[in-house]
């Protein structure tokens, strides 16, 4: 997937987006059927489209992609009957690349299937390839033709021009060739395929669950189709695993120190998973907490922004005493497609979502938390809702540090410009949002948060956090030829 031209929602433009979820099942009568229910559980990572693969022996490789909600297109009989086997990837994903033309985007919808000498593979992607232009170019300059916009075709592609014996040895020479950020499913006829790159930035996990084997972004997917969660795929690790139930590991990269995403626990991923043995609501709990402990205020409520700032909140308040009320209320049944986004509607803005308890928040000194601040408008909007409805003042907590660097490892976020924290300080942001105080968790109390109790060390730090520091663990290579000037970028 890549960063150009991303789409945003007209009801809620201020959030960092993870682009896509993954998914594949193997050994499991209607394997469709689970696969459909897995990208249920990780629609919060991609709700423009989704698409399914699987194999059948008697019907052969089998595909449906649809734009739009994965409950909306995956759900009746007719559509999975036209999926059968027991083999089965999906992806659901943010359409930020081609055209938003609804006639034309269907054809960037993973998973991605080509024929190749031994048969046929899909594949699906999570995450972004850093170096996705300069591939694409070499390898149209050399006959290949791209029938997708997308960066994740590359993959194929190089499978493609690969000489190796079997469709596993062509996937590990192709990723050879990439650089910056991949979590894959991907299937032959017979074989379910796991990968992560060296760095581990994007997740992926495995899980079994009456003898078929599942891999998935993350374990909640695992839940909701009763498979146990085994282990995580390790970082630079790829696996495959036959229907019997075998599974053979490989390592066919260059080792590296391993740096996950930070903001897998921060935002992307849901709070009922499991990242690295670690609960992510828990975490989110511990950066309330280290907020509470780091910028203390004087206030009569805690109140989160639902509903990705309320664990971050319950921590705040069970730090600081402050009682914790749900001052805000979310409508849970507002899309995208909702309403034709004119521009009366789009003023109503963040109107459309969220709604202030006003009974509640007359009169009261309220301690808004939230989980990030990007552009800054939606921000605005809540706190003049909150103010609007009679509270007395608004302090503004958030649980991340200040987004000042843009990601390249597929998170769909603005350029660099667009970025509050990029162009403000502190105090100017303060003035911007029109709150009686901000403060944003530190980079080191975000680190004790996730289980680093001496904070971030700037010279082998633990996690990817570039949208924080600058401190890019690949170099975006596309970008720097493009004129993007990051403040530290790996060799």
């Amino acid at each position: 997937m890549s960063n150009i031209d991303c789409q945003i929602d007209p009801y809620d433009d201020d959030k960092l987006r993870e682009e896509c979820g993954i998914y594949g099942v193997i050994g499991a009568p209607d394997a469709a059927n689970f696969v459909a229910l897995g990208l249920h559980a990780l629609q919060h990572r991609g709700q423009e489209a989704g698409g399914i693969v699987t194999y059948d022996p008697q019907t052969g490789f089998n595909e449906e992609r649809r734009l739009g909600l994965v409950r909306d297109n995956f759900t009746s009989t007719t559509m999975m009957k036209a999926l059968p086997g027991s083999l089965g990837i999906g992806h659901v994903r943010y359409s930020t690349t081609g055209s938003k033309n609804q006639h034309t985007a269907i054809r960037d919808v993973q998973p991605f299937f080509a024929e190749f000498s031994m048969g046929g593979a899909a594949v699906a992607h999570n995450g972004n390839l850093t170096n996705a232009v300069a591939l694409r170019r070499d390898l149209i300059e050399r006959g290949a033709i791209f029938h997708s916009a997308s960066d994740s075709e590359c993959i194929t592609h190089l499978m493609a021009r690969s000489m190796g014996r079997t469709i596993p040895d062509r996937m590990k020479e192709a990723l050879r060739q990439v650089e910056g950020a991949f979590a894959i499913v991907a299937m032959t006829r017979t074989k379910l395929i796991g990968v992560r790159d060296a760095l581990g930035i994007r997740p992926l996990v495995l899980g079994k669950v009456d003898g078929a084997h599942v891999l998935s972004s993350e374990t909640c997917a695992l839940d909701i189709i009763g498979a146990e969660f085994i282990r995580e795929i390790d970082p630079g690790e790829m696996v495959v695993i036959s229907a019997e139930g075998e599974i053979k590991s490989y390592r066919p990269f260059e080792d590296k120190k391993p740096r996950p995403c930070i903001f897998e626990y921060v935002y992307f991923s849901r709070p009922d998973s499991v990242i690295a043995g670690k609960s992510v609501y828990e975490v989110r709990r511990n950066i309330g907490k280290e907020l509470a402990r780091e910028s203390p205020v004087e206030a009569d409520m805690v109140c989160p922004v639902p509903d990705s700032g309320t664990p971050a909140a319950i921590g705040y308040s069970q730090e600081s005493g402050i009682p914790f009320e749900m001052g805000i209320v979310r409508n849970q049944y507002v899309g995208r497609t909702f309403i034709e986004p004119t521009a009366q509607i789009r003023n109503m803005g963040v109107r459309l979502k969220l709604n202030v308890n006003r009974e509640l928040m007359r009169g009261k000194r309220v301690i808004l938390v939230d989980d990030s601040v990007v552009r800054g408008t939606t921000s605005r909007k809540i706190k003049d809702m909150v103010l609007e409805a009679g509270a007395a003042e608004v302090h503004f907590r958030v649980a991340s540090p200040p987004t000042v660097w843009p990601d390249f490892y597929g998170v769909d976020m603005p350029n660099r410009e667009d970025l509050l924290a990029a162009r403000m300080t502190e105090d100017e942001m303060r003035d911007y949002l029109g709150v009686a105080s901000l403060k944003f968790v530190s980079i080191d109390g975000l680190y004790r948060a996730v289980g680093e109790p001496d904070g971030r060390d700037p010279n082998n730090p633990a996690y990817h956090d570039a949208v924080f520091t600058g401190d890019y663990p690949v170099a975006p290579s596309d970008m720097i030829k493009k004129g993007f000037k990051p403040k530290i970028a790996a060799e």
